[in-house]
Parts: structure tokens; sequence; C-alpha cells
């Protein structure tokens, strides 16, 4: 219903994506449909109220500051330091909430800060074509479910449930071959925060840094492709049409959902190898890194080959 709500809003004031040279579609689509995660943490402190004053105020603030501020964004374009401000404080919450400033190292903090805001940028960066955020999403917080269930208990169980049910109201939407709506930056920025504090909360409890990698698919395809925009010397913050995912979207024409499709079961996939293994974290990052980077370098190559690009 909030969703169907926001589309009439979002109707009425001419808040839409228009397909332009760098983009994957090609018809005039509502933006913003990712509100839809903010709507759920409000949802969730309504009927967990008391929790919440306790226990999820500093995330709350946190995802409500960086998902109003991108939405904002989504409406009319911010500069980079109005936007690099509001999720420096947000991340701060974040860390905040997950009890991190205490539980890891003082020298560590700013490399943390580094890796989370770069980790919600690869969010951005990644909404890109239909069903990818919202099925990706899907499917690391389902493993976030079944560790929380059955390997060790890191946060209220209802606190992931939440952002899974918004996910499943955003794909009836966006998992078209005509989507009905984008997240927008709200949605990729709103998920990416909900995500990256579970994660977080995960890391904390567990002390193990390998469940890192249930970002991993996103993280290697984002950090190659800025590698290669740095070689060509490009402007990284601008916008662009260089990722895999884009190249196989525009130049091979293969659907959207089955791209989306292939990105999230090759991350449940690794997910699942990961849940499962007792190998050293340098080992597990050495045996997803150097396949899947190898293959997404062998594949871009012969994209790229193939169209002269």
């Amino acid at each position: 219903m909030a969703e169907l709500i926001y589309f009439k809003i979002a109707d009425k004031y001419n808040i839409i994506d228009k397909p332009n040279h760098r983009s994957a579609h090609t018809q005039v689509t509502l933006r913003g449909g990712g509100i839809i995660f903010p709507i759920a943490f409000i949802l969730f402190s309504l009927f967990n109220f008391s929790e919440v004053i306790k226990e999820y105020w500093a995330f709350g603030l946190g995802m409500l500051a960086i998902c109003t501020i991108s939405f904002i964004d989504d409406v009319k374009p911010l500069s980079n330091k109005i936007r690099l401000t509001v999720q420096f404080i947000s991340v701060v919450l974040l860390l905040y909430f997950t009890n991190a400033f205490a539980l890891i190292p003082f020298w560590a903090w700013l490399m943390t800060f580094i890796v989370i805001v770069g980790t919600l940028n690869a969010y951005n960066f990644m909404d890109g074509i239909n069903g990818m955020t919202g099925l990706y999403s899907l499917v690391t917080i389902g493993c976030l479910i079944y560790i929380n269930s059955n390997i060790v208990q890191f946060t209220e169980s209802n606190f992931i449930y939440y952002p899974a049910l918004a996910c499943i109201v955003f794909l009836f939407f966006n998992f078209r071959k005509k989507a009905k709506c984008f997240a927008g930056d709200v949605g990729s920025m709103g998920i990416g925060f909900w995500v990256i504090g579970l994660i977080t909360l995960l890391i904390m409890k567990t002390q193990d840094y390998k469940y890192i990698l249930l970002l991993s698919v996103y993280g290697i395809e984002v950090v190659l492709t800025i590698i290669e925009r740095i070689i060509l010397k490009e402007n990284i913050f601008e916008a662009h049409r260089r990722h895999l995912y884009q190249l196989f979207a525009n130049e091979k024409k293969v659907s959207h959902l089955l791209i989306s499709f292939v990105y999230s079961f090759l991350q449940l996939v690794i997910n699942v190898f990961l849940i499962y293994s007792d190998f050293p974290i340098w080992l597990v990052a050495l045996m997803v890194f150097l396949p899947i980077g190898g293959l997404y370098l062998i594949l871009k190559w012969n994209i790229k080959k193939q169209y002269n690009l």
C-alpha cells in the first residue's frame, strides 16, 4: 500500500528516471521506489518501539538521514560534498550502533569508514538494471536469516525479516521486463545501509571478518571497474557504462532479469561456501576473488574486443 501511494506522489510531482546514453533502460520510469526500505524501518520501529528506543535509535537515525539526503538527490541532484558528509555521519551512527568503536582497534577506524562508505556507494553503482538491487539484497538477507537462526544469533530476528519483506515488495514492482519503478538512490542506499548494518553486527558478534564476502560479487565488480577507469584516466565519480552488467545489458542485449538472477545466484553459491567453510579467511578470500575476478576480466575483455570498446 505504501509503495502504491508513493507511485501516485511520484507521478504527480514528476519524480522520474529519464533514459540517457548511459542508461540500461529505454523508457521513462518512476524513480525512488526504494523508499519502501526506510518505510520498512519505520514500521519496524512502530511495532518494536521500546526496543528501537533502547537499541536501534542510532541505526534508525543513520538510515533515515542517508535515505532523506538520497531521496532529495533523486529529486534534485546534490553536490558530492553534501552527500558524503551525510554518509559520514550515518556511518558514525552505524558503527556506534554495532559497538564497533569498542570492538575494533583505534587504528582500524579509518579503514572501516572507507570500507563501509565504499560499500554503500558500490550498492548505488550496481543499481542499474531491473531486479539487481532487490534480488541481490534478498539473497544476502536470506543468508543472514539462516545464519541468525542456525549458526549464531547476532540480532533480533524481526530486524532481518523487515528488510527481507521490503525486498519482496520492491521486487514485485521492479523484477519485470518493464519495471514499474526503480529503486533510486534512496533505495540502493537504504537497503545497502541495512544490509551493511546486519553484516557489521554479525562480524562484531563473531569477530570473523570472512562475512565481508557476503557482498563479494558487488565488491569485485566495483573495485575492478574503478581500477579500469583509473587506468583510463576517467573521473570515477562520473556516471558511466563500464560495469560488466552494463555491457551485457547494453551491448549484448541480455535480459536485465537474467543478469540480475545470475549475479544473485553467484553470490548465493559463494555465501553457502562461506557459511560452511572452515578455511582461514585469507584462503577463503583467495578462493572467492581469484576465480570470480578472473571470470570478470575474461568476460569483459571478450565483450570489449567484440564491440571495439
